[in-house]
């Protein structure tokens, strides 16, 4: 079962990207490092519930 998620930048605190995982493999949350266009640079995005 795949669902949408939202990943959150960890500096900034916005809503930058919406992307994809399966719940059943994946439980916990996710975590990429993504390019912000606010910070102008590459950060830890996380997931958000």
């Amino acid at each position: 079962m795949r669902t949408n998620i939202i990943l959150q930048c960890t500096v900034c605190k916005r809503r930058n990207y919406v992307t994809v995982k399966n719940k059943k493999n994946t439980t916990e949350r996710l975590e990429r490092k993504k390019y912000c266009p606010w910070d102008r640079k590459h950060t830890i995005h996380r997931e958000v519930r």
